[in-house]
């Protein structure tokens, strides 16, 4: 195959698997935004031990019909992992309960610049400076979009900080992990959804409990209650590993830049479907400003070496990569061309 057509192909496949990443996380935000608000399943760490849960049992499903191989994870970077997701998780949901929204959304935005000083420090990465600028732009048409009302107490900046720094550590070991041990997305998922579904659903119950003084085991459970419950862990499924896949063929400052295209249709799905009370001005501006910074990032990333920056190759055994049957032919696109 020639070079053109590679990289033909290598495009192709990378906007599939940003296309698969914003339609299921867009759907899965608006199927649990109806199932909390019009349902009143407010038991967030739950659903998200149910949403592991599900993903754990079609990767068992698809290694005993022989289309995920094994594979080695050890179990000192599993636990790593899986305390990374988890605090990620719970950090989050007690943040968005303990700060106002504009403070949650500026926690949010300042993912990127960890995930930034983490390259920088893990993977000696060199930023370009259009790379550096573009970004900046895009939080700040984020921030015009979203940041409202802004007040910080100390046990909600806490909670933002771990929330920050885990989600930030976590999106980094998808693709650390994947490169390290030649793991594709549903390789790494077989070994992390069970840990994260088991502990999960232990904790989640508690925690909810503590969050909203509501026990999941009373809660009035209906037919349609019960179907979206079923459909957003259906689509978590697509979620969590569009996720890796994403980050695998990427990196977490390309996702979370990249990522912030969700919040926009959010915005926009919002306006369309719950009433247009909140479009005004100042979201109007802020989008544009945010999906032009999103065009210069994809830009000078196309422009420099790979994600927008220099890197240093890792010396790792991942380099010695094994060619897996099954999905793991098709789950080529987690592998960086």
């Amino acid at each position: 195959m020639s070079s053109t057509n590679k990289a033909d192909t290598k495009a192709a496949i990378d906007a599939a698997s940003w296309m698969f990443n914003i339609v299921t996380s867009v759907g899965i935000i608006l199927v649990n935004k109806a199932l909390m608000a019009t349902y009143g399943f407010s038991f967030a760490t739950t659903l998200t031990g149910l949403h592991f849960a599900t993903t754990t049992l079609l990767t068992i499903i698809l290694r005993w019909l022989g289309y995920i191989q094994a594979s080695q994870l050890p179990l000192s970077e599993l636990l790593k992992f899986v305390l990374f997701a988890n605090f990620s998780i719970v950090g989050m949901n007690v943040s968005l309960m303990w700060n106002s929204v504009g403070f949650y959304q500026i926690a949010k935005l300042s993912m990127i610049p960890v995930s930034c000083f983490l390259e920088v420090v893990l993977d000696k990465v060199r930023y370009s400076r259009d790379t550096k600028l573009s970004i900046a732009v895009v939080l700040l048409g984020v921030a015009v979009c979203t940041v409202t009302d802004v007040s910080v107490n100390a046990k909600g900046f806490i909670a933002a900080v771990v929330a920050v720094w885990s989600t930030s550590l976590q999106q980094y070991y998808v693709h650390f992990l994947q490169q390290r041990y030649s793991l594709g997305s549903f390789n790494l998922l077989g070994h992390t959804a069970p840990a994260q579904a088991v502990s999960l659903l232990l904790v989640g119950p508690f925690l909810d409990y503590w969050l909203t003084e509501k026990r999941v085991d009373t809660y009035a459970y209906s037919f349609t209650s019960v179907l979206f419950i079923i459909l957003s862990c259906s689509i978590a499924v697509g979620t969590n590993l569009s996720q890796f896949i994403c980050i695998g063929r990427f990196t977490a400052v390309s996702f979370q830049v990249l990522g912030h295209m969700k919040t926009i249709l959010v915005l926009t799905l919002g306006f369309i479907f719950f009433g247009k009370e909140g479009l005004n001005l100042q979201v109007i501006v802020g989008m544009i400003i945010a999906v032009a910074g999103m065009i210069w990032y994809g830009n000078a990333k196309a422009s420099s070496k790979p994600g927008g920056k220099e890197r240093r190759s890792l010396s790792m055994n991942g380099n010695k990569a094994q060619k897996h049957d099954g999905l793991s032919k098709s789950t080529e696109v987690d592998d960086k061309v």
